[in-house]
């Protein structure tokens, strides 16, 4: 082998052979990587060579000596073609090694490295599509592309009035301010920072909406001269400037679902100027066990269906555990009764000044809770909010039960095993929310009920009931009547002086947070 600075790599193989019913093997050739391609020939004459471009092209090991190189064509009916394929023959094991070796670094060179093209988006593979399924982007993106769906975003007021008043009741932190609206939709928030008196706003937009973007805010024209519409991942694309404060509107379901909040800190890595503000400035996950016997029963009694002995004269019921299972792994969204939970709630905070995009991998959440009712818990409510944290005003947007209704609604997730809990009884658990390329999570979650009563402290665990829920795949149950009869309110007043509490522990420690970020 001989190495050229890695500018070219030669190696000698004994042969190679197209991919064909009469192939036949060649003379001993030189492989040879040059920047972006791999060239099989003879040292003497290249007239005659076998090249692959090394990102399109797969590297396989048929046996010690023997591998397959072939190269992508395209993609039909979702089923990959190869355009081209060679068998190559090695003399020994340790020649096969090394190529195989740097092979691999080569091509990691490639998509890293990629090339710059006059718009300023790489080439290569980026960042987001590296870590996110192809499928699932294109459906994100043409949902996010089309004016319905804005429409019904722009029409949630509550969210839509808070970003309103948090830009311009802070006209301080954008007059005369470079601002970088990340996901920028249909631009209107593009247009509030221009309205609080930005020097030029940066709209950033992957999707088709960046266009009706572009026509919205030329319609505006004495905001227009001040916002360019960029079309691009905030992966990918390249601004002329930094910005002093980026703007976006990143929650997802349960805060983190549609993974946007990563591309939010990306944007933040790669265009913020040092200690530049960012709108929202934090988010906090709200957790609660409730107890909400119709919404069991209803998610159960959907699995009855497979109980059925002779349906068509076909007995279903060895798919009823399946089934039920199935269910209960949907997450439920739906806006409910806070007088539902039976303890105070807790929350886990993210500073979107200071996290990693690599904190959102993965996000690991102790829980501990106080019942303050004898009752079953049937699962763990949650909920958000998000400061904008101005130097003039902050200004908290919330999603929390009992506030005015959102977009997003409240979540729960629904245990297949309730546990039983007498007042005063010590509640623990774990959420875990573990990232996917579908752009979501896998939720797991664990209650248990410890021992309450004389000798507590020498008891261990009473009871616990686990479960596992795809956030991607939700139970949208907006449409569902919210009624609870008096039945279900067992003790109301005791259910109502939890949220108080609640809610007076969330403004506490809305406070103590306000207080460290300045």
């Amino acid at each position: 082998m001989e190495n050229n600075d890695m500018r070219e790599t030669d190696f000698l193989v004994a042969s190679i052979s197209q991919l064909s019913i009469s192939g036949s093997s060649s003379p001993p050739v030189v492989a040879r990587f040059r920047s972006d391609s791999l060239q099989f020939g003879l040292e003497t004459d290249s007239s005659d060579s076998v090249q692959f471009d090394l990102l399109n092209c797969q590297l396989f090991k048929l046996g010690p000596f023997q591998s397959l190189c072939i190269s992508e064509a395209s993609e039909i009916n979702k089923e990959k073609s190869f355009s081209k394929g060679i068998t190559i023959q090695f003399r020994n094991e340790e020649e096969s090694r090394q190529f195989h070796s740097a092979f691999e670094q080569w091509k990691k060179e490639v998509v890293v490295q990629g090339s710059s093209l006059p718009n300023g988006i790489g080439s290569c593979i980026s960042k987001f599509d590296d870590k996110i399924e192809a499928s699932s982007a294109k459906m994100y993106f043409h949902y996010y592309g089309q004016l319905l769906h804005q429409q019904n975003m722009m029409q949630d007021y509550v969210r839509t009035g808070t970003y309103y008043a948090a830009v311009l009741e802070n006209r301080v932190d954008f007059t005369d301010r470079v601002v970088v609206d990340v996901g920028a939709g249909s631009g209107i928030l593009s247009l509030f920072a221009a309205q609080a008196g930005a020097k030029h706003v940066y709209a950033v937009e992957a999707s088709e909406m960046a266009d009706y973007a572009r026509k919205l805010i030329a319609g505006n024209p004495s905001l227009s001269q001040r916002i360019t519409v960029i079309k691009g991942k905030v992966e990918e694309v390249e601004l002329p400037e930094k910005a002093d404060i980026l703007i976006s509107e990143p929650m997802g379901t349960l805060l983190v679902n549609e993974r946007m909040l990563e591309s939010y800190i990306i944007a933040r890595d790669r265009f913020l100027v040092p200690n530049g503000k960012m709108f929202p400035t934090v988010g906090r996950i709200h957790m609660a066990p409730f107890s909400d016997e119709y919404l069991f029963m209803e998610i159960a009694n959907k699995a009855l269906f497979w109980q059925q002995q002779n349906y068509y004269g076909v007995n279903l019921t060895p798919l009823h555990g399946t089934a039920f299972q199935g269910y209960f792994s949907q997450p439920v969204v739906d806006a409910f009764d806070p007088r539902l939970l039976v303890a105070p709630a807790i929350s886990h905070v993210i500073d979107f000044t200071t996290a990693k995009e690599e904190d959102l991998y993965e996000v690991d959440i102790p829980l501990k809770f106080v019942s303050s009712v004898g009752t079953r818990i049937h699962g763990l409510a949650c909920w958000f909010d998000v400061l904008f944290n101005g130097s003039t005003v902050q200004r908290w947007l919330t999603t929390a039960p009992g506030a005015p209704t959102t977009h997003w609604y409240q979540l729960r997730c629904v245990l297949a095993q309730p546990i039983y809990v007498m007042p005063g009884q010590e509640i623990t658990g774990r959420l875990q929310m573990v990232a996917h390329k579908a752009q979501s999570y896998t939720l797991n979650l664990t209650l248990s009920a410890k021992m309450w009563g004389p000798g507590a402290e020498q008891g261990g665990i009473l009871q616990t009931s686990s479960g596992k829920l795809d956030l991607k795949e939700p139970y949208y149950r907006m449409s569902q009547p919210q009624t609870y009869a008096t039945s279900q309110e067992q003790q109301p007043n005791q259910l109502l002086q939890a949220q108080d509490l609640q809610l007076q522990s969330q403004d506490e420690d809305g406070l103590d947070l306000l207080q460290q970020i300045t």
